[in-house]
């Protein structure tokens, strides 16, 4: 893996497409994007227009048709399944509009499962989820399953678990897409302030355009290319 770089996301004249021919439907064209360490951008574009396919292709759960997507100064495009899982699972983070918590686990096992299926022991997944769930102020929730939480404490454990290997991005999609407009904010407080204290660069797909306003940038997507609000 290279030294960290200042751009830790890259996406290169990406393109992708679905069907063939007649049917053929562009969703991204020669798409060019940067994300540097420390940074938060809003994805901010109405629904059809290749937000999810943006983020899955960042988050490479995809792979373009063409063009190129670094991270960390890997080029992603010539890795092997296993070595693109192994990016994904330590150097990325998700968040979605949904929590996605495991029901029959506690909030503090639910943050050290990516943890321990990383290689940390026991001890240490739980004493990295209790320091991340304290930070996030749910500490005091850390044994209480996920139907036993409100959604802003499910979204920030959700958080928890997306940073718990110490990503160097973070990928969101509509994180607060749930929530009323006071939780919304207070987690995107503990967002943000999480996002500051790690130095990692964070990508928020959001329709909240309030919070889209707080963030560092924001881009949109227009004709399958990013541009810059």
């Amino acid at each position: 893996m290279n030294e960290l770089t200042a751009d830790v996301l890259q996406i290169h004249n990406v393109s992708r497409h679905f069907g063939e021919n007649e049917q053929r439907l562009d969703i991204l064209k020669d798409a060019n994007f940067t994300m540097r360490k420390g940074e938060i951008v809003g994805l901010v574009a109405p629904s059809g227009t290749g937000k999810s396919t943006l983020l899955h292709l960042a988050g490479l759960l995809e792979k373009p048709d063409s063009g190129r997507v670094l991270v960390n100064g890997v080029d992603c495009g010539s890795l092997s399944d296993g070595d693109r899982t192994s990016i994904r699972r330590m150097e990325i983070g998700f968040v979605y509009q949904f929590h996605h918590l495991l029901p029959e686990f506690s909030a503090t096992e639910n943050v050290m499962m990516p943890q321990m299926i990383a290689g940390l022991s026991r001890k240490e997944a739980e004493q990295r989820a209790a320091q991340l769930l304290d930070y996030l102020r749910v500490g005091h929730r850390g044994h209480h399953r996920p139907a036993e939480l409100s959604g802003g404490e499910q979204q920030r454990v959700a958080i928890a678990r997306a940073v718990a290997n110490a990503p160097l991005v973070l990928l969101a999609d509509e994180p607060t897409g749930n929530l009323d407009p006071v939780t919304a904010h207070y987690v995107f407080d503990a967002l943000e302030a999480l996002v500051r204290q790690s130095g990692l660069a964070a990508l928020i797909a959001t329709h909240n355009h309030e919070l889209a306003a707080r963030m560092d940038r924001r881009v949109t997507l227009e004709e399958g290319r990013v541009v810059e609000v």
